[in-house]
């Protein structure tokens, strides 16, 4: 999944979102978002943040896994190009090291989720898997019907990875798809075929893992609505409970590879405010519910029931595997660049393979940056999620929760009167609602309460 900050596009009506469509708009995955992370959080503060969790806690674990066979040109996420097995049994050996040091740190045992990313996390192999959840079971109590979940390349999944996947537990699969349009696939350098998806998921699902996701991506170069459209049908043959619709972000600033993407193959906003509408139309049309920003899911599955509440209730929450039932109280991360997220604040580790080896062969906890939480933070952070996932959020009332005065926020009110004016949002007495129309542009509301945004430092993505 790519995680670097996006332009804005909107499934919205053109008059009024044409003027925020190349707006720099973090996903709001985290706030404080990372960019803001700094080394003043040492793997000292981390260690003393885990000896602090109540033994009741309950944890949410996250396994990163950088490497892949080879490299998607869109690709935005920490990983490196391997056709070797030595370094992924290295640094599956050190994965070891690292879940048995934070284990011996914290107290805290029950476990709700796990999540394996990527890279690809099956790379690991069968036997590197098996061992690596037998030791989160060994040090973690993983409760009954824990989500356990893996991001899956379909092009690199055999029988047997998909058998070890079912032994250890595994009960959801994330399949990156993109899009099934072969002049896209091939101006991306990732090559799958339906059929290659197809017998993926057949596979899982013969294996007893019948809990799909299915990622989806816009805005890559050569890509139309009509091949939108067309992948979102094909898509839907496969039956998942879930997709993931985003929209590709070109920084190749940031991702040196992504350069080989000539600019003018990619297209414009507006082109780019057509597809996403048709993926979701066709996805809507087939039943699925849109969650927040860029998921949807069956009315039957966890996400959507967990969408229903609202305020208080709700049980729909947003962190850096995207939309998720998951109550955890703490999220843990293991492997190269991970981040976790703890009541104090967030944590992330070294981003180098190197830097997080050397640490863990040292006995060291890998991280080297995060961001220790104010009341302010959790204030904002609190509005915005409520923001991206109920699409409301009741300012005072928060405000009141978090033991601030009424008038705290009065100047993100204030700056939210043109995007009210133009239909992004109504505000009713500081109850805000983004309405179902304008349901993509929710980030650029959301914005008005990030408290560090400064667009212009370019540390966002290059507007489309």
């Amino acid at each position: 999944m790519p995680l670097l900050v996006e332009p804005l596009a909107a499934a919205a009506p053109l008059e009024a979102a044409a003027k925020y469509l190349t707006d720099r708009i973090p996903r709001y995955t985290s706030y404080p978002t990372a960019p803001h992370f700094a080394p003043s959080v040492t793997d000292a503060d981390y260690g003393v943040w885990l000896a602090a969790l109540p033994p009741d806690a309950s944890l949410s674990l996250y396994l990163h896994v950088p490497f892949c066979r080879a490299l998607c040109w869109y690709c935005g996420c920490n990983t490196t190009v391997t056709r070797h097995r030595a370094p992924v049994e290295d640094y599956m050996r050190l994965m070891l090291r690292e879940i048995a040091m934070v284990a011996d740190r914290a107290v805290a045992r029950r476990v709700a989720h796990v999540h394996w990313g990527g890279g690809t996390p099956t790379i690991a192999g069968p036997a590197a898997f098996r061992a690596t959840m037998a030791l989160l079971r060994d040090r973690f109590y993983l409760v009954p019907g824990a989500e356990i979940a893996v991001e899956i390349d379909p092009r690199q999944l055999d029988d047997a990875m998909a058998a070890a996947l079912a032994e250890a537990g595994v009960n959801r699969a994330s399949l990156g798809v993109q899009t099934f349009d072969p002049v896209v696939q091939k101006a991306v350098a990732r090559l799958q075929p339906l059929n290659a998806t197809r017998a993926c998921a057949r596979r899982l699902r013969a294996a007893g893992i019948e809990a799909l996701n299915l990622d989806l991506l816009y805005g890559l170069p050569h890509q139309t609505v009509a091949s939108c459209e067309a992948s979102a049908r094909d898509a839907l043959t496969l039956a998942p409970a879930r997709f993931s619709v985003f929209g590709y972000a070109h920084v190749p600033a940031m991702k040196r590879h992504q350069a080989v993407i000539a600019d003018e193959t990619l297209p414009g906003a507006a082109e780019r405010v057509a597809q996403e509408q048709a993926i979701g139309d066709a996805l809507a049309r087939a039943g699925y519910v849109r969650i927040g920003l860029d998921h949807y899911a069956r009315a039957d599955d966890p996400l959507a029931r967990a969408q229903q509440g609202a305020g208080r209730s709700a049980r729909l929450r947003r962190n850096f595997q995207g939309y998720t039932d998951d109550p955890a109280e703490a999220l843990i991360g293991f492997g190269a660049s991970a981040i976790g997220q703890l009541p104090q604040g967030y944590v992330q580790n070294a981003p180098h393979l190197r830097d997080w080896s050397e640490r863990i062969e040292a006995g060291r906890l890998a991280t080297v940056r995060g961001r220790a939480l104010t009341g302010e933070d959790r204030l904002r952070a609190d509005i915005i999620e409520r923001l991206m996932c109920d699409l409301r959020a009741d300012v005072p009332a928060t405000l009141s929760r978090h033991g601030f005065p009424p008038d705290a926020l009065d100047a993100e009110l204030s700056a939210l009167a043109p995007l009210a004016a133009d239909g992004l949002v109504s505000n009713e007495g500081g109850v805000l609602t983004v309405p179902e129309p304008m349901r993509a542009l929710v980030r650029r509301v959301a914005c008005v309460f990030d408290a560090y945004l400064h667009p212009e430092s370019g540390r966002h993505a290059v507007a489309v």
